[in-house]
């Protein structure tokens, strides 16, 4: 069995917070069409929000499941870190945690946005779950390329037991492998966060159409 939190429900929890949030933005500020900028925005803020509340369970599933500690289970995991590291800990990675995942989710929805703009009517008309997925999964192989290095960095960080800061972990992972370093897991995490995204968004959007929000 897998150890940490079930990722099935992590993702989902994760999924549809950020989703309603975007939509809500999306409704109530721009009349649910947003500029470019609108999106980099409503994306940047609404994943600004999530990152800064989810961060403390992110370490303790990263310290869990690493293979660098022997926690026997969360509670176990977060008792240590209180202990030894104190809330600074628990935040562990948050900086570049949004340094990735801010500009991922404002660069996802602004290119998803764009994207959905260039689809043949015919093709949103006849066949809008082709469309809305394979939107949402071009906008995630473009936003995972640009925010790999900062992934990389915030996994790097948040096993560091010295706790050394991003600017010593950056010069590390170049000292020890070059700018390759940065790339580093860029296929699994792009063939995961793309997929995972695309298909959230292709429910999300037959779900609002279903219900008349949209």
């Amino acid at each position: 069995m897998a150890r940490g939190h079930p990722k099935p429900c992590e993702n989902s929890a994760w999924s549809w917070s950020l989703l309603s949030s975007m939509h809500f933005m999306k409704a109530n500020l721009c009349e649910g069409r947003p500029s470019h900028l609108q999106s980099v925005l409503i994306g940047s803020s609404a994943r600004a929000f999530a990152g800064a509340v989810m961060i403390p369970f992110t370490v303790i599933k990263t310290r869990f499941e690493s293979n660098s500690y022997n926690y026997k289970s969360t509670y176990q995991a977060f008792k240590n870190i209180m202990k030894i590291e104190g809330l600074r800990g628990l935040t562990s990675g948050l900086g570049p945690t949004l340094f990735r995942d801010v500009p991922f989710s404002g660069l996802y929805l602004m290119f998803y946005e764009h994207l959905k703009s260039l689809v043949a009517k015919d093709t949103k008309h006849y066949n809008p779950t082709a469309a809305h997925f394979m939107c949402g999964f071009a906008s995630g192989i473009l936003a995972s390329l640009i925010t790999q290095p900062a992934d990389v960095i915030k996994t790097n960080m948040q096993l560091d037991r010295e706790n050394r800061g991003m600017i010593k972990t950056v010069r590390r992972i170049y000292g020890q492998q070059g700018l390759g370093g940065f790339a580093i897991g860029l296929a699994p995490r792009m063939l995961r966060r793309t997929l995972m995204a695309a298909l959230a968004w292709t429910v999300y959007e037959n779900m609002i159409k279903t219900i008349g929000l949209k």
